[in-house]
């Protein structure tokens, strides 16, 4: 059934913590159905989430002289936690946003999945009560948060909502304590996986449509858009996994692409470039991945789930960075690979595996920061424990041609039967991310669950490689 969708947008500030339109959305909608709703469908509200009390605000692990701090729980503890999103500004705020599966606690009119915002006002030592966002009645998806490198202060965030055929990005200049929702690009069908890059007023989105990867760009800080379509003959479907601006003001983002075939066929993993704003888009291939691996039955997960995808960052400096993982025999184990480019793009380093895993372990889910010149962090999550997996993590002072010691991130925690001394049964969430603040220090953001559907919560370290 076809959808026709109007929006509206909010041009009032919006109070951080109250249930809040950012865009109204009218039209017709998918019936509401009560059973065989996971992930990516509207999910049922529980009636014992509601009425689940709000957590207080949360400390998290002390930070050690050297390293990681030990991994602490954030958002509620009620419901399902999935796919969180990270950011740091200059004044040493740290936000975590995610979509809250299962119902609100609190908030009957609250949609399930409905965005959650969490801060952290002391660099992530402690952080207040986890509280929604922005409101919709048919779900919120694909959370996505950056703050302006170039003020260090101004935030962006962006998700799916309106069954996942609009996506609204709203935008806040006071450390996350009001919010203002900005005119989103409308798809006008259901679309997936939007990436949100930034510097100064120029705001992107990266998007696919079917079959089409669209990118929207704003000038003037988020309030208007326009969108350009990227015509890529080889793909048919593919998924945006990361974005950059660089200083000079190119953007970058890295796709996996999908030919006919989807689940049997290889995937084409390359960047789209655009030298002029957005207006015109050149694709860059990077990689080629064979199929993706098949995910275990006792996961519940679709078919892309363990594939191969693309991640990207910028430095100060202007180099560009792409990590993903990729696979050489059909459907076999995956590895990371890393590649830099000094030349926006027109040439890249020779991929390089940057884990330390035996061959034939699975690695999946790519996170890339940059900083400094030539100050780069990476993050992967494997399954070298065998049956459980793990986050590792790698520094660079120079621009990825060394590298620290593999960190693991997460850390045991009694309690959960999704967690072992080990490591952890299952990768909640399709990707999760990283961000380094003023001083350089890495905060890390991530899902760990027992299978897809539930149950699942988000975990929060940081620190630095020792």
């Amino acid at each position: 059934m076809k959808r026709f969708i109007a929006f509206i947008a909010a041009v009032a500030p919006i109070a951080a913590g109250a249930l809040i339109i950012g865009i109204l959305i009218m039209g017709i909608a998918r019936p509401f159905e009560a059973e065989g709703l996971g992930k990516d469908d509207q999910g049922v509200v529980s009636d014992a989430v509601v009425n689940s009390p709000t957590p207080e605000p949360v400390a998290a692990s002390p930070l050690p002289p050297s390293g990681f701090a030990p991994q602490t729980r954030l958002g509620y503890t009620a419901g399902d936690q999935w796919e969180p999103a990270i950011a740091t500004d200059k004044l040493g705020n740290v936000y975590m946003l995610y979509p809250q599966y299962g119902g609100v606690p609190g908030c009957r009119q609250c949609a399930s999945p409905t965005m959650v915002l969490q801060i952290s006002r002391d660099g992530g030592a402690t952080w207040g009560a986890p509280q929604p966002i922005g409101g919709s009645r048919d779900g919120q998806w694909d959370a996505q948060m950056e703050v302006d490198p170039v003020d260090g202060t101004t935030v962006y965030a962006a998700w799916l909502q309106a069954q996942r055929s609009a996506i609204a990005v709203a935008k806040s200049t006071d450390s996350g304590n009001t919010w203002s929702a900005v005119v989103p690009p409308n798809a006008r069908d259901e679309t997936d996986k939007p990436i949100l890059a930034v510097r100064g007023q120029d705001v992107y989105v990266a998007f696919d449509v079917r079959n089409e990867q669209r990118i929207s760009a704003s000038h003037d800080g988020g309030l208007t858009f326009t969108t350009a379509t990227v015509a890529n003959k080889k793909t048919t479907w593919a998924l945006a996994g990361g974005g950059a601006v660089a200083p000079n003001g190119d953007v970058f983002f890295g796709w996996a692409g999908y030919a006919y075939g989807w689940a049997e066929s290889a995937v084409n993993l390359f960047v789209t470039r655009s030298t002029d704003g957005g207006q015109t888009w050149t694709i860059l291939p990077i990689a080629r991945s064979s199929a993706a691996p098949a995910c275990p039955p006792d996961y519940g997960c679709g078919w892309a789930f363990l594939g191969a995808q693309m991640a990207m960052a910028a430095d100060d400096g202007g180099a560009v960075y792409a990590l993903w993982n990729a696979g050489q025999a059909r459907k076999g184990p995956q590895r990371i690979y890393f590649s830099r480019s000094d030349d926006s793009g027109d040439t890249w380093s020779a991929p390089a595996d940057v884990s330390t895993a035996a061959g034939g372990v699975e690695h999946a889910f790519p996170a890339i920061v940059a900083g400094a010149a030539n100050d780069v962090h990476i993050a992967w999550m494997d399954s070298r424990a065998g049956d459980w997996w793990n986050t590792h993590f790698r520094a660079s002072t120079d621009g990825g041609q060394t590298w620290t010691g593999e960190v693991d991130l997460s850390t045991y925690v009694p309690g959960y039967q999704y967690i072992q001394p080990d490591g952890f049964r299952f990768p909640f969430g399709d990707y999760f991310e990283m961000s380094i603040d003023a001083g350089g220090l890495t905060h890390a953001v991530w899902g760990e669950g027992h299978n897809y559907d539930s149950p699942g919560s988000i975990w929060y370290s940081r620190g630095n490689a020792p």
